[in-house]
C-alpha cells in the first residue's frame, strides 16, 4: 500500500473518530442544557435577570463549540491536501 493511501486512511479514520466524539458530546451537552432550563423554568426564586444570564452563556457556549469544530475541520482539511501532494524524496 502507498504512504499516501495509508496517510489519507489515518485522516479520515481520525476525522470521523473527531465528529462521532464531538456529535456525542454536543447531544449530551443540548440534553443537558434542556433538563437545566427545565428546572430553571420552574425554579420561581430565581430572578429573571439570572435567567438570561444563563440562556447568553448557552448561546455564547454553542458558537464557541462551532468555531472550535470550523478550526478542527479546517485542520484536517490542511492534512488532506497535505496528503494529494506528491512526497518528494529529494534533498534540498
Amino acid at each position: 500500500m502507498d504512504q499516501k493511501d495509508v496517510f489519507r486512511q489515518m485522516v479520515s479514520f481520525n476525522k470521523q473518530t473527531f465528529e462521532n466524539t464531538f456529535n456525542a458530546l454536543v447531544m449530551l451537552q443540548d440534553q443537558s442544557e434542556a433538563l437545566f432550563n427545565g428546572m430553571l423554568d420552574r425554579a420561581t426564586w430565581v430572578p429573571e435577570d439570572g435567567k438570561k444570564a444563563v440562556g447568553d452563556w448557552a448561546k455564547s457556549y454553542k458558537k464557541n463549540r462551532e468555531e472550535f469544530r470550523k478550526a478542527v475541520n479546517d485542520g484536517f482539511k490542511k492534512l488532506e491536501e497535505f496528503g494529494t501532494k506528491p512526497f518528494s524524496t529529494e534533498k534540498a
